[in-house]
């Protein structure tokens, strides 16, 4: 069982993505709550969660990210108001081609639009139709949550947390099936992207090191770190396999005497 006000957070996730949809807005949710999403069908993953100090503030998730188009990003407007939502002035006046800010009962609501311009970009694609988004609901797709937390440089144990249930939960394999994870999709990503590879791979070890840590302390069971280790031996395979680009190749050679990521700041306006 969540906290109440982590229900509340979901609960509003849940609406706008649904309310939206029915208007034609094509909005999906990101981030912890798309986690939770997939992964918590059963109390065992809330238990990990639990016992792996996830829960440790009290509170699984405080706030809601969702993505969307930039095509539809006046549309989304109207319909944010039209649920009530308080708007983020500053934020949307400065950033509103990229990302928007709302606020309703103490629950922040961030949209992004396109793609995710953190560590390293996450690309959905621009209008409805013709992007990433609709390959799965209410949530971005597995392969891409997988993404979301792969390019983060400074990654954080309650990221890797998370990718550890949903390694857990989930089979790397084949693109058709919406409740797994396409590998070969994130080995093109990566194959295109040294800098977002060399973070990536980074997180796949210190995912792979604290689930040997979490099954040595009994808080994540045998059966289970053995799925996310194989799952991360596939990933890792995969990645490894697949083709590099020129692009790749050509930043290969300076490594990592030139920063190869961006340093993200949060915004307090």
């Amino acid at each position: 069982m969540i906290d109440d006000f982590s229900s509340k957070v979901l609960k509003i996730a849940l609406e706008i993505v649904e309310r939206a949809s029915e208007r034609g807005i094509v909005t999906r949710i990101l981030g912890a709550v798309a986690t939770y999403l997939h992964c918590c069908h059963d109390e065992s993953t809330l238990f990990f969660f639990k016992n792996a100090g996830r829960l440790s503030t009290g509170t699984i998730f405080t706030d809601v990210d969702l993505i969307a188009y930039s095509k539809q990003n006046k549309q989304l407007i109207y319909f944010m108001r039209g649920l009530g939502f308080d708007e983020n002035k500053i934020i949307n006046a400065l950033f509103g081609h990229k990302r928007l800010t709302f606020y309703k009962d103490q629950v922040k609501v961030d949209v992004f639009f396109d793609k995710l311009e953190f560590s390293h970009d996450v690309f959905f694609g621009s209008e409805p139709g013709k992007g990433r988004l609709e390959i799965d609901y209410p949530t971005i797709s597995l392969t891409d949550l997988m993404l979301e937390k792969l390019q983060i440089h400074h990654i954080n144990k309650k990221d890797i947390i998370d990718m550890i249930a949903i390694l857990m939960t989930h089979e790397v394999g084949d693109a058709t099936e919406k409740e797994v994870i396409d590998g070969r999709y994130i080995g093109v990503i990566l194959s295109d992207d040294w800098g977002f590879w060399y973070d990536a791979l980074e997180n796949l070890k210190k995912v792979e090191y604290f689930t040997k840590k979490f099954r040595d302390d009994n808080l994540i069971s045998l059966d289970s770190s053995l799925k996310v280790l194989q799952n991360i031996e596939k990933i890792r395979t995969i990645i490894e396999n697949t083709e590099k680009t020129k692009n790749w190749i050509k930043r290969s050679k300076t490594g990592t005497s030139k920063p190869w990521y961006r340093e993200v700041e949060e915004l307090n306006v």
